[in-house]
């Protein structure tokens, strides 16, 4: 499991970033949410990983 969290602003993020983070449930700082480690999902992490913290559990 991937629990992912929103730490840094949507804002002047590009457009592919701002719908990379809507496929992943974020919309709010500080915002959570929990993934099964799947390819699809890891690819999405890595796309934003710069606007979010991942922990593993």
């Amino acid at each position: 499991m991937i629990t992912v969290k929103l730490s840094r602003s949507r804002i002047g993020c590009s457009p592919e970033q701002r719908k990379t983070l809507d496929s992943l449930g974020l919309k709010r700082i500080r915002q959570e949410k929990t993934f099964e480690d799947v390819p699809s999902v890891t690819g999405m992490i890595e796309k934003v990983k710069h606007l979010i913290e991942v922990t593993k559990s």
